[in-house]
């Protein structure tokens, strides 16, 4: 491969797409003849500032989002908003709805329930995790302050495609940290999305928040200020500073993806990249066995088990030495993992489903 670099399959930090780090070098001493690089700017500099304001307005360009909607750029990952968001929108008299995924959503609801009260309108553990909910399943509230999902869970391997839906306005919050900007949506019912830039978007360290003017509106203003969404909608992001090398490299990533022809161009891509793995497992007649159910399958991780430990442990070794890295599934759950963000390309999808043929060959 270019630059002898390999395969990134890791969860995240995650691959980033290589045009994105081939710009970046190309600047990395000189930025647009300033004499720095990027990374040494002030973050009140007019190049920083030009940088900022082009990457809000490239994510508002990419989702179809109107003046009515707030970008910002914070730090203290996704996690700092499990507990950012009810800090803000909750107390003991206010009710929020949650819907538990996995891992992620189950902390976000811990740290829901020290500030208001929760209600968990769908519990995933009753079905292990191996599927989302449908629709009427949802025991949702009548006067919830917002329904609250992810949606998509890197652990175990699921994703939202039709997202839940609510009555009397009630607005949806997502955590979308490994799957935004995957395919198309509709964010007219969203009052908040949230996500840790570290697997579709850029590098850690910098969090992106998107909120609709009349949910924040709601916030209360009674925080210590770093926790405070006004704070950072009031100074654009710019109340203490900024992650700037993060902004400026996700910037980068939205015109790439802008340049594939915007969330339709990915979403056509992400779906082939699907379609050719979970195929390459089903023809193999269970070697390469996926546990979640066919309706709730990520694009972006494919959880998969072989017949036995051992085997899994060769197929990972195996395939490191073959140039492909991070196949070994999360701690908690074992077996096998492809995470195929938006930066993996095709080609990388086609060289591993051929790997794992050559190996069910040699090992079935």
């Amino acid at each position: 491969m270019k630059h002898d670099r390999i395969w990134n399959f890791n969860a995240g930090p995650a691959a980033l797409p290589l045009e994105v780090l081939e710009k970046v070098h190309e600047q990395w001493f000189n930025f647009q003849g300033s004499g720095m690089c990027e990374i040494e700017m002030s973050h009140r500099s007019k190049e920083f500032d030009a940088i900022h304001n082009n990457t809000i307005a490239m994510m508002k360009k990419l989702l179809g989002l109107g003046d009515n909607y707030h970008v910002l750029f914070v730090q203290g990952g996704a996690s700092q908003q499990f507990g950012m968001l009810p800090m803000g929108f909750l107390d003991k008299n206010k009710t929020a709805d949650y819907i538990n995924t996995g891992t992620w959503s189950t902390k976000a609801i811990k740290e829901a329930q020290l500030f208001g009260n929760v209600n968990v309108a769908f519990d995933g553990n009753e079905v292990d995790f191996m599927r989302l909910p449908k629709q009427e399943e949802l025991k949702l509230s009548a006067n919830a302050e917002y329904l609250h999902f992810t949606s998509n869970n890197t652990i175990k391997g699921t994703q939202f495609f039709d997202f839940p839906k609510t009555e009397n306005g009630i607005p949806l919050v997502c955590d979308m940290s490994s799957d935004i900007l995957s395919h198309r949506f509709d964010p007219a019912p969203f009052g908040m999305m949230y996500a840790g830039a570290q697997k579709n978007l850029g590098p850690s360290g910098v969090t992106l928040v998107i909120l609709r003017d009349d949910f924040y509106q709601k916030a209360s203003t009674n925080v210590t200020s770093m926790l405070k969404y006004k704070t950072h909608v009031d100074k654009n992001s710019l109340y203490n500073t900024p992650n700037t090398f993060g902004i400026y490299l996700m910037g980068l990533v939205l015109n790439w993806i802008d340049g594939l022809g915007g969330l339709e161009g990915v979403e056509k891509i992400n779906k082939a990249k699907a379609d050719l793995l979970y195929g390459t497992m089903k023809e193999s007649n269970g070697y390469y066995r996926c546990p979640v159910a066919e309706d709730s399958r990520s694009w972006m991780n494919v959880c998969f088990r072989l017949p036995s430990e051992e085997l899994e442990g060769m197929f990972v070794a195996q395939g490191l030495e073959a140039g492909f890295c991070g196949m070994k599934g999360h701690r908690s759950v074992g077996g096998c993992r492809i995470s195929m963000y938006n930066a993996s390309p095709l080609q990388a999808i086609e060289d591993v489903t051929a790997f794992m043929k050559d190996f069910m060959a040699k090992n079935g």
